[in-house]
């Protein structure tokens, strides 16, 4: 991975697409005298998704329900990891959620009581994956992961052209590799491409404080289940890993359905580290909207099957957005400019798959060029 200071856009049209659209939107928010940041219906989803992440855990201390029960308590705490990462933490810790830092601060940091570290989170997703979307080196989110596969830039091995079939087992595992090592690889790493710029006392600090959180939550989570309340081992850590791999799937599915689906692009740098296009413009070939009529997958997902919006307008809290989708596609009409979207969440998983079997089989584009 390149040091971000590296990599640069070049407008083709002045900007004029997104000044436009902003002044649209910005706009509709003062027309109709909205706030852009959470309203009543956001804080109820936080507080019942919360809950459906916290009361299962204090139900299986205090009542000890038979395993099969238990492991469904569990099912519905990985429910609640993937709604806390999507709809409650992801908005805040953009500056979406209030107008309030300490607000922000708190509800983003929903993802340390999940297990994670919001401060590594802000630099791999806000300052990594938004600005640099779909670019191979830089945007973490497509980066190669052990057996996966989601750029046509890297090399391309015999067993890609099976990954569709076993992707979703990994996509399962994401959370848990979150929760042990993802933290502390990235902390390293982002010192060392210069992610982080940060004084070495702030990011011992820090390291400090991802290690405490991280042997909190394990013995919260594994320990004192069965410390303080007798239940047997094996079923805290049946019931664990279900709650990550049904989180992990539910949190990758999500998210490359936006980026690593049919139609998206994956342009590279030239040798001067420009991309020739406006960031804007660039974010509207490397995002895919999908499902955007389902209620209950507006509702869970957080707004993230509305990505386009999100990436354009991330301090905006998500709830608004299936309201400015509609000036942002027409605007998009407008200026010539594809408005790419799933009409289903099955659309969206088919093209995923497809995309997925493409990149397994397609060799590296540098060897083609070459």
């Amino acid at each position: 991975m390149k040091p971000k200071s590296k990599i640069k856009f070049v407008s083709k049209d002045r900007n004029l697409f997104f000044a436009t659209l902003r002044k649209r939107v910005d706009a509709y928010f003062a027309e109709n005298n909205i706030s852009k940041n959470a309203n009543t219906e956001m804080v109820v989803k936080s507080v019942v998704l919360l809950a459906c992440y916290v009361l299962p855990f204090i139900y299986l201390l205090a009542f000890q329900p038979s395993f099969p029960l238990s492991l469904t308590l569990w099912f519905i705490m990985g429910l609640g990891v993937a709604g806390i990462g999507m709809s409650v933490m992801h908005d805040a810790n953009h500056g979406a959620y209030s107008n309030n830092k300490r607000v922000n601060f708190l509800m983003g940091h929903t993802l340390n009581l999940v297990g994670g570290s919001a401060f590594n989170w802000k630099l791999q997703h806000n300052i990594l994956h938004h600005t640099y979307t779909n670019v191979v080196d830089m945007d973490e989110d497509i980066q190669d992961r052990l057996v996966l596969r989601f750029s046509p830039h890297t090399n391309v091995k015999f067993y890609h052209k099976l990954q569709w079939l076993y992707a979703f087992f990994f996509y399962g595992l994401l959370t848990l590799y979150w929760v042990i090592a993802k933290d502390f690889v990235q902390y390293f790493l982002f010192i060392k491409n210069g992610v982080n710029s940060n004084s070495d006392k702030e990011n011992k600090k820090m390291l400090l404080k991802i290690i405490a959180m991280k042997v909190l939550y394990f013995a919260v989570m594994l320990v004192l289940p069965v410390v303080a309340f007798g239940i047997p081992f094996i079923q805290v850590l049946l019931g664990f890993l279900l709650m990550h791999f049904v989180a992990g799937i539910v949190l990758t599915v999500v998210f490359q359905l936006a980026h690593t689906v049919e139609g998206t692009t994956h342009p590279r740098p030239d040798e001067n580290g420009t991309i020739e296009n406006d960031w804007a413009i660039h974010q509207m070939h490397t995002t895919v909207n999908f499902s955007r009529d389902n209620k209950f997958i507006n509702w869970y997902v957080g707004g993230l099957n509305y990505q386009i919006e999100h990436h354009l307008f991330p301090r905006v809290c998500h709830v608004h957005y299936p309201a400015i989708s509609h000036i942002v596609k027409e605007t998009a009409e407008e200026f010539g400019i594809p408005y790419m979207e799933n009409k289903t969440f099955w659309q969206a998983l088919r093209s995923h798959i497809n995309t997925l079997r493409r990149f397994g089989k397609l060799p590296s584009l540098n060897e083609a060029i070459g």
